[in-house]
């Protein structure tokens, strides 16, 4: 293709990032009318909703397996790679698993664009890989209108030391290690809306391995991990207390945000994913008569590469804020189960 630098790989997508995921609700309905055959060699499967699955193979060896991918959130293609293997990366990192190698997941229009797109995008995901100590020893592919690219990720576990999105006690402290509104910002890089140092910002935090908190986070006891995707924070986290069978407060106030995401918030940038998020909410979720619609649709926003949602002791989690020397917030805190399994004041 000859006019190559007027490309912009966002708008060859339906929906940017993890904005283009199946909704929960949806996803619900078809997950719940499928027979799953029971296998005593799984440990976790998709039935709790956990990051990724774990089987033993035998009394020495356990794997943790998981498969990520998505449409462009940014027009770089080098970037995008980037962004999509540290998102597959990160569920294993989530569970508290070391990762061994991958394969790649490819869907590029390949007679459309030119093939140094797709080099780009790759050499993304090798250089990602290879921060994360891994090989990538192969993959597949599939000519598509429509680019996407992700990874399946296999790793190894401790059986005895596996963070699941269960666990959570009354007391325990709620910590993120990324800033929201990646979903919303990409919607605005889409419509061209987003600076440049602040696509930056969220291109860095995108592409931040998870596996540096969850480095810091093994040497204590957690109770409960999961990583925050495509149904945002409070999707998340009503897995965490429903599995938990606790509710969780959550300070607005506390919660940090990439740079740009409230001013493209209130001039109407929200993306379908977050509105399905929000909607999927409204039944688990009891939010401060103060808290307006953006501020809603802020706490539902749909997140790629997000960070990890970490349930601690309060001892505990104020040893892992001082030892974990990146941004990182406290943002809440478990309490006994009431109506809403999510109060947000």
């Amino acid at each position: 293709m000859k006019n190559r630098d007027k490309i912009r790989l966002t708008s060859l997508s339906h929906g940017a990032g993890w904005a283009c995921k199946i909704g929960p609700s949806d996803l619900a309905q078809v997950l719940g009318k499928l027979k799953i055959p029971k296998y005593n060699s799984v440990k976790v499967g998709f039935e709790t909703s956990d990051d990724s699955a774990v089987v033993q193979l035998n009394n020495k060896t356990t794997l943790i397996q998981t498969v990520d991918f998505f449409t462009p959130i940014v027009d770089d293609p080098y970037q995008f790679g980037q962004i999509a293997a540290s998102n597959s990366l990160s569920d294993i990192y989530a569970m508290g698993g070391n990762p061994l190698f991958a394969l790649n997941i490819v869907g590029f229009p390949i007679n459309d664009l030119s093939k140094s797109i797709l080099t780009e995008i790759l050499q993304g995901g090798i250089d990602k890989a290879e921060e994360a100590g891994i090989p990538i020893v192969g993959g597949h592919s599939v000519d598509d209108k429509e680019p996407k690219y992700g990874m399946a990720v296999t790793g190894e576990i401790d059986k005895n030391k596996i963070w699941k999105n269960s666990g959570a006690s009354i007391g325990d402290l709620i910590i993120l290690t990324k800033p929201l509104g990646t979903g919303i910002i990409a919607s605005g890089i889409k419509k061209e809306l987003v600076s440049k140092k602040n696509i930056d910002d969220a291109v860095n935090s995108m592409s931040l391995l998870n596996k540096y908190p969850a480095n810091i986070l093994k040497k204590f006891q957690p109770s409960a991990v999961t990583d925050i995707s495509g149904f945002g924070l409070l999707g998340h986290l009503k897995e965490v207390c429903e599995n938990s069978n606790v509710t969780a407060e959550i300070k607005f106030s506390k919660l940090e945000f990439l740079n740009g995401v409230k001013s493209l918030a209130k001039s109407g940038i929200i993306p379908g994913g977050t509105k399905r998020n929000l909607e999927y909410t409204q039944d688990f979720c009891s939010f401060d008569s103060r808290l307006s619609l953006i501020d809603q649709y802020l706490l539902a926003d749909a997140q790629t590469s997000g960070g990890l949602l970490i349930i601690l002791n309060s001892k505990e989690a104020n040893q892992f804020l001082e030892s974990y020397n990146r941004d990182c917030q406290l943002i809440g805190s478990i309490k006994p189960k009431s109506n809403k399994l999510i109060n947000i004041i």
